[in-house]
Formats: structure tokens, C-alpha cells, sequence
């Protein structure tokens, strides 16, 4: 860890001419980083027109779509760092739950270089409630944080291990990001005494910058539609990126807001519902790519998903289209079930059914073992989709 936070903090002291890309790591490898002098013309550009200095690259999944190399500053990971210690209610030590590759396990290395603290790693078996606990118990700090995806929360509350709730219970926050959490998640967590903060954010805005809804420090949300209902949502700010690599994707999804704040437009459908006197809350609704069209009804593949996950014989589910000859697409899902069932319940078809309608209803249900994954945790869309289509031709 002492090494790629001197990496790190070389990279964004300027004292390094081209940005560093972290590399992940495996039980025979720790991670590590290179210098990616193929892109010090493009940082140097980006720098100067920014007023920047760009000292991390970190690519995108490509769960969705193409893969993109995110260009950081230095700038906007302090940006981000300062912020989310700000809204915790202060800087602490961090154990490493997620690869440093991906932009959640940067940032957890940015916060602890501002802090002045050195992280616990636990890269592999992070789900596994022993090793966990275990990993836990090695911190050292008064202030400790986490940064989890639902799917290793889950896997860590099943069975309920006392040592593993126990750690949990010792953050002073857990923050779940990478993919909405179910509700019956979060009822769970909050039953067992955590402190669990939901958080929305991409590699373009250095991680999390939105908190329970609620944007960071400096942070300003948008989510335009033409009419009452989602809209994309675009996000502003000093945490946002300078660019991709490749200066059309930046000129496509990169500009200024009407403050001159740079701007970052996102592929997510979302509202902000006025709640109090803390003005608006941003509620996620999921992704344009997201919507299914059944026989010219569109349909959201995340209301879905989040109608399945709450029956209690739902643990885990993932909902996407199928090509369909006579409707065009069709509604389908993988679903991992309690254990001892086989499979989904009718009540939950009728409950889905009742809340969203026939159209929303899935015309297949593939139960799975567990939901295929991807190395953020997130579910392998790609796979899953073409599960889908072969089951449906």
C-alpha cells in the first residue's frame, strides 16, 4: 500500500510527466501501476485548458458499452477526497474492498493520501464474512470506512456471521455504490445497527459525489426531460473528469453548465423530489439503455428488478431484453432464490403484475446459482443478455 500511495502522491504533486494507470492485483501479484506516456500529449493538453494537472487514468468496465479511459486530475480527486471526509464528518483509515484499477479503489487511495492513512487491503475474498472480519480487525484508526457494492454486502450479511456483523458495525460509514440496492437490503442493514450511505457517482466524477441522494460539496444536479417524468441525468462540478482519451467521446459527453462549471452527462435516467428543507433529492431510476420496449410499452428494466428483489424468496436478479419476433423485445430475468427454492414464486409474478402492469411482467425467469459478475462487482450484463437471447431463439 506505502507504494501506490507514493505512486500516487507522485503523480499528483506534479512531480510525474505523464498520468500513472493502476494496475489490478492477484493472489501472485500485488497491484501495481505504470506511467502511460502515450497519453502525456493529451493530458498536457487537457491540463492546460482545465488549468489542471491530470495524474490517473482508469478505464471503464464496458459493461454497457465501449471502453473508455477516464482522464482524473489531481485537482479533482483532492476535490473529491476533502468533500466525502467533509460529509462523513472527517478523514479516517480505509479498508480496500475494491481493485485500485477501478475508480472506487483510487479513491479510497486519494482519501487516505489526504488523510494521512494508510488502507487495509482485503482484494481478494472480500465477501467471505471471516476473511472480512479478519481483514477488519487490522485497522488501526478511530475513524474507519468501507467502500462496498451491494452484491459483497449481501454476501456478507447471509447467514448473519456474528464476527462479520460485528466489523461491519465498527465503520463509522459503509458506503454501497456501483448498482442500486434493494430496499429489504437496506431495511436489513439498518436492522443490524449499520451505518450503510448509498452512493451515485462514475468513474467521470472521481466515484461517489452523490450521497443518499443528496450531491456532495460543490456538486450540482441535473435531470432534464421534456416532460414530468426521468430525466438523463448530468452532473457538475470540480470532482468531474477533463476528458476520455479519445476527444470525440469527451466532446460527446463533456462540456460546461450554464455556471461554467465543467459538466459531465451521464447515461442514467433519474428525479429530483423536493424533500424538507435540504432541497431536492436525486433518485436514480436507471440507465436510457435500461428501457425495455414490449409492443410499443417501454418499460424499466430497474423497476423491475427492484419489484423481484422485494420478495422476500429474491436474493439476487438481474432484468434485461430478449429479441421477440411479435412484440420486439421481451422482458426476461436471472434471478438467484432462498435457499431449498427452484424457483420464482407466483406471488411474486402476481405482485409484479399488480404494481407494473402485464407488459412489465418477465416471459422467462432464469434461475441461476448466483448472479455472473464482473471484477467491480457489478453484474455481467453482457453475458446475461446473451443468456437471454439464446434462451429466447
Amino acid at each position: 500500500m506505502e507504494d501506490l500511495l507514493s505512486a500516487l502522491a507522485a503523480a499528483t504533486g506534479r512531480t510525474t510527466s505523464a498520468p500513472i494507470e493502476l494496475l489490478p492485483g492477484s493472489t501472485a501479484e500485488p497491484p501495481r501501476w505504470i506511467a502511460r506516456t502515450d497519453l502525456s500529449e493529451r493530458a498536457a493538453r487537457l491540463g492546460r485548458e482545465h488549468g489542471e494537472h491530470v495524474a490517473a487514468v482508469v478505464r471503464t468496465s464496458g459493461s454497457t458499452g465501449t471502453p473508455k479511459e477516464t482522464l482524473l486530475s489531481a485537482e479533482a480527486l483532492e476535490a473529491s477526497a476533502r468533500a466525502t471526509a467533509e460529509h462523513l464528518g472527517g478523514h479516517g483509515q480505509w479498508l480496500l474492498t475494491l481493485q485500485p484499477s477501478y475508480v472506487a479503489g483510487l479513491a479510497v487511495l486519494s482519501r487516505s493520501l489526504i488523510a494521512g492513512t494508510v488502507p487495509v487491503p482485503l482484494l481478494e475474498g472480500s465477501a467471505d464474512p471471516r476473511v472480512f472480519a479478519e481483514a477488519a480487525a487490522a485497522m488501526t484508526a478511530e475513524r474507519r470506512y468501507v467502500s462496498l457494492v451491494p452484491t459483497q454486502l449481501v454476501r456478507l450479511l447471509e447467514g448473519e456471521e456474528p464476527g462479520a456483523v460485528e466489523a461491519l458495525r465498527r465503520f463509522d460509514a459503509i458506503l454501497l455504490g456501483g448498482g442500486a440496492s434493494s430496499p429489504r437490503l437496506l431495511d436489513r442493514a439498518a436492522h443490524l445497527g449499520l451505518h450503510v450511505v448509498r452512493t451515485y457517482g462514475m468513474a467521470e466524477t472521481c466515484g461517489g459525489c452523490v450521497y443518499d441522494g443528496r450531491p456532495l460539496p460543490g456538486i450540482s444536479i441535473a435531470a432534464d426531460s421534456p416532460d414530468d417524468g426521468p430525466g438523463t441525468i448530468s452532473l457538475s462540478g470540480p470532482t468531474v473528469a477533463l476528458g476520455y482519451s479519445d476527444p470525440r467521446l469527451t466532446a460527446d459527453r463533456f462540456d460546461r453548465d450554464e455556471h461554467g462549471r465543467r459538466r459531465f452527462r451521464t447515461d442514467d435516467l433519474g428525479l429530483l423530489e423536493t424533500e424538507g428543507i435540504d432541497g431536492p433529492r436525486l433518485r436514480v431510476t436507471g440507465r436510457s439503455d435500461d428501457v425495455i420496449i414490449s409492443g410499443g410499452v417501454k418499460i424499466s428494466a430497474e423497476a423491475v428488478r427492484q419489484a423481484l428483489l422485494a420478495d422476500d424468496a429474491v436474493v439476487d436478479a438481474f432484468v434485461g431484453p430478449a429479441p421477440d419476433p411479435q412484440w420486439g423485445q421481451r422482458v426476461c430475468a436471472a434471478v438467484t432464490l432462498r435457499a431449498g427454492l427452484t424457483e420464482l414464486p407466483r406471488s411474486a409474478s402476481d405482485r409484479l403484475r399488480a404494481d407494473l402492469g402485464a407488459a412489465a411482467a418477465p416471459r422467462s425467469v432464469h434461475v441461476l446459482e448466483s448472479v455472473p459478475l464482473l471484477s467491480t462487482g457489478k453484474p455481467d450484463r453482457r453475458r446475461l443478455l446473451a443468456l437471454f437471447a439464446e434462451a429466447e431463439s
